[in-house]
């Protein structure tokens, strides 16, 4: 249907562009508007005016006045020529040694000029008064060099899908706005003789300059950065490259060449990756985990936490602001509580075995994403550091890079200066380490290695799991480890492989590797649920859990090229989701460059003269990788369960019922008889059979865990949560509700030399033994529909909770436990439970003095041969 042309409004001081259609759905094209607020033109003497730039605006010299249906539509865009010419511009810029001959240069692009020096865009004029400085103006002109001059200017482009096709012709009359605006000023239109040229154009309001003054920041953070790459400029190199790259595969039919290229090799095979079993070869599992406890004081942990984290859909239930994945309420407390508390039951395991306190300095990668980074550090100083004292944490903060559009490489926007930015991914993390010298702060705390997983995955410290993955690394001097298990069929998670290639040179060269599911398609692996048999089979999942050589990682990190960003994609496979100035909701095909952490591994590859791939053997690599079953390596709460989904895969609710699975994996080991848990479909409607929540402090080695439950049974519907590291369970029965509560799990803190409170562990715990006890109640009300069950909330007609202070003991023998109960212990006594006629007598003693610091029993560890055995010692 045919448009009208353009109206142009003349109001007292303000000329209003407005869009008419005899269509009713494009009545008002403001709010279809991708990029501002509308165009509205001050003419105020401190203005002038600006319209929205397309990709090949240098070329434009005239603008047509034709009416909108008959506007011509711009060339598509020419990709390679656009590299091109950015690949030059940046080999210009690497050769200036200065600041100002860097000006000169950008100074020197035809976009630039055009942009900065037309009077048809006075924005140099408004940019005046901001008295900017010369490093400023250079990130704004990289930016207009970089073709993205519409992120400054006060124009539109249309995004969604049913105002398209009026993109060129609404550009077009905005070029027609600017050339009437011309004409007044030719013909003296101001007012008073004076030029127009001075009066129309942008009118920074105190909004504006800060949305700018943020815009300065984020270019600031990708030029240095992306330093290594060529910053701003090389930024776009690599997106549109990217962009190129996953056109070309739509239409190459040799996807081996075509990866061949990509990898600079004369030819690439992947295959699956062989590795050690941890639940097959159960002797050697335990050796590795015992290096791995042995090497604690050499390891250092490593948290990426920086993720937006968008399909999680958390929010603060207060203020309604997002919030970041390490916030989730999982299981009563946070994802990175719940890190923390992994973490220090190992060391409180490396105490029991060796007496001595072990402290793993933590570094945590954030970013600004939903406030991440102040939150982060906001609950780390709620919680006094987790006992472990401010100098044993580095939290450093990684930059957030521009979305972009898939159509064009186009960076999105709000408004003007307002970009749409997301963090660019986990494998930043190496760079920016080295960048803000957090490798060598580990080795200021005399580490050697790391391990590193993310908060979202809630069971990748099970039993074996990370020890093992850790003592193996340190024991044989690997650089990169994998933790992996089986694949989901269709999970959005990429698969671990091994890669053997012959270089341009010849060599061969061998490494494990991962391959981002993103990336399928470029190497020609199928999804396997169209295929069921198909190449994606064979491979393992990558889970994110690593170990890695600390010297090896920071000389990747330190490299000065674009190694050491590994990994980089461009998924736009998801849309990317904002809402504009108007607050309206826009879903655009794009993305974000993006490094894969685990693809660091592409950097330790080792390189044979002659191939050997079938000889080759995996303790020869400088990578490896190691087994187990799934739900003790990876579980994940990374997106919101909606009603309608026929799956809990990822979902905060699926990865509970594998803690649940993991927990009765260890108690049936012990002779206590449980429900079993069917697959996750049946409780896609339903609560689980029960709930178990154990500190990992038990153990966190099954082996040593098993030794402290013995016999008895748990039934269907009951819960049992025990905060108590030092515990004994000996034929227990549980039927209803069972809370032991402890707020000296591993130890008491106490204020060291810097003032600080630290948690030194084994001193002051608390302690909790049962034996031949029956546990009666009503329990959960699992009909209740406020129950959320993986945050831990839940209601109760009646429960047993026992509740112990400091190192306050509990005792209970020979009893039966019915009904509603509440057993409070203060710190220094101990409660004791005995039968008596047809009741149960209670007794609370005080603690003997000599006792207070060791508690009246506790468990003894020692190492026999590849085994830990406890005995329990009474004073």
């Amino acid at each position: 249907m045919a448009r009208s042309p353009p109206i142009l409004h003349h109001n007292n001081n303000y000329l209003l562009f407005s869009f008419a259609s005899k269509n009713s759905n494009h009545s008002h094209f403001h709010y279809s508007l991708r990029h501002t607020k509308p165009l509205l033109l001050s003419l105020s003497s401190s203005s002038s005016f600006s319209s929205s730039s397309s990709s090949s605006y240098s070329h434009i010299t005239r603008v047509t006045t034709a009416p909108l249906e008959y506007a011509l539509t711009p060339p598509d865009f020419d990709f390679h020529r656009e590299i091109s010419r950015l690949k030059a511009l940046r080999s210009r810029l690497s050769d200036s040694k200065s600041l100002e001959e860097k000006v000169m240069v950008i100074d020197r692009d035809k976009r630039v000029k055009s942009f900065f020096n037309s009077r048809r865009y006075g924005f140099s004029r408004a940019l005046a008064s901001l008295n900017l400085s010369e490093y400023e103006l250079f990130l704004l002109k990289c930016l207009v060099a970089a073709g993205q001059e519409h992120v400054l200017s006060f124009g539109c482009e249309f995004v969604d899908s049913e105002v398209e096709s009026v993109r060129s012709s609404v550009k077009s009359a905005l070029y027609a706005l600017v050339e009437m605006i011309e004409k007044l000023d030719v013909n003296g239109g101001g007012g008073g003789g004076q030029s127009l040229e001075t009066n129309i154009g942008f009118a920074l309001n105190d909004e504006d300059i800060s949305d700018l003054r943020k815009l300065l920041k984020i270019l600031g953070e990708v030029e240095r950065f992306y330093d290594c790459i060529g910053g701003i400029i090389g930024y776009q190199i690599t997106v549109l490259e990217l962009l190129t790259q996953a056109i070309s595969e739509r239409w190459t039919t040799n996807r081996s060449k075509h990866v061949n290229e990509i990898m600079e090799c004369q030819f690439l095979e992947i295959h699956a990756p062989s590795g050690l079993n941890l639940s097959q070869n159960t002797q050697y599992a335990l050796q590795a985990a015992l290096w791995g406890i042995e090497g604690l004081p050499n390891l250092g942990e490593i948290y990426p936490l920086g993720g937006s984290a968008d399909r999680l859909g958390l929010v603060d239930p207060d203020t309604g602001e997002c919030l970041p994945a390490a916030m989730l309420p999982y299981c009563g407390r946070t994802l990175l509580e719940g890190l923390i508390r992994d973490l220090q039951a190992r060391e409180f395991l490396y105490f029991k075995l060796y007496g001595k306190q072990c402290i793993t300095p933590v570094a945590i990668m954030t970013s600004s994403a939903k406030n991440n980074h102040e939150r982060i550090t906001s609950l780390c100083e709620r919680l006094g550091w987790f006992g472990r004292g401010r100098s044993s944490f580095q939290l450093f903060e990684q930059p957030l890079v521009p979305a972009v559009s898939a159509e064009d490489g186009q960076w999105l926007v709000t408004k003007p200066f307002a970009l749409v930015c997301k963090p660019g991914g986990h494998g930043v993390i190496w760079k920016l380490a080295y960048d803000k010298g957090v490798f060598k702060w580990f080795y200021g705390h005399g580490r050697k290695g790391a391990t590193i997983r993310q908060a979202s995955n809630v069971v990748a410290a099970t039993d074996v799991t990370l020890l093992a993955l850790a003592g193996i690394g340190l024991h044989h001097g690997k650089k990169l480890g994998f933790a992996s298990c089986k694949r989901n069929s269709g999970a959005t998670e990429g698969v671990n492989v091994l890669i053997e290639k012959k270089n341009i040179d010849g060599r061969w060269s061998y490494g494990l590797s991962c391959i981002e599911y993103t990336e399928f398609d470029k190497f020609g692996i199928a999804d396997e649920t169209l295929y069921p048999n198909g190449l994606q089979a064979e491979f393992p999942a990558n889970t994110n859990v690593l170990y890695v050589d600390l010297p090896s990682a920071e000389l990747v990190g330190s490299s000065n090229n674009g190694n050491s960003l590994p990994g980089m994609v461009l998924n736009v496979k998801k849309p990317i989701e904002f809402a504009d100035y108007f607050g309206k909701r826009h879903s655009v095909s794009g993305g974000r460059l993006e490094c894969t952490m685990q693809n660091i591994a592409d950097n330790f590859f080792n390189t044979c003269s002659s191939r050997c791939y079938k000889a080759v053997e995996a303790d020869e690599l400088d990578t490896f990788i190691v087994f187990n079953e799934r739900r003790r390596v990876t579980s994940s709460a990374k997106k919101k369960r909606r009603h309608t989904d026929k799956s809990l895969h990822q979902t905060p609710d699926g990865s509970l019922l594998d803690i649940l699975r993991n927990a009765r994996d260890l108690l049936s080991q012990c002779n206590i008889k449980l429900p079993e848990i069917e697959d996750n479909s049946k409780y896609l409607d339903s609560a689980p059979p029960f709930l178990i929540l154990l500190h990992p402090a038990l153990g966190p080695l099954w082996e040593v865990a098993r030794q402290k439950f013995h016999e008895g049974s748990i039934s269907k519907g009951s819960e049992l949560q025990v905060e108590v590291s030092e515990f004994l369970w000996s034929n227990v029965q549980l039927d209803g509700s069972l809370i032991i509560e402890n707020d000296s799990v591993m130890g008491s803190t106490k204020i060291d030399d810097t003032g600080e409170h630290i948690l030194k562990y084994g001193h002051r715990c608390g302690r909790c033994r049962l034996q031949n006890v029956k546990v009666l109640n009503e329990g959960i009300d699992w009909n209740h529909g406020d129950n959320v069950y993986w945050k831990h909330d839940v209601q109760r007609l009646e429960a047993c909770k026992i509740i112990l202070h400091g190192n306050a003991e509990f005792e209970a023998s020979n009893v039966t436990l019915q009904g509603n109960h509440t057993f409070e212990v203060p710190s220094g006594y101990k409660l004791k439970i005995s039968p008596q006629n047809s009741g149960i007598a209670v007794e609370l003693v005080p603690i003997e003095q000599n006792m207070m610091d060791s508690g009246s029993w506790y468990w003894k560890y020692k190492i026999k041969g590849l085994h830990i055995e406890l005995e329990l010692v009474e004073f």
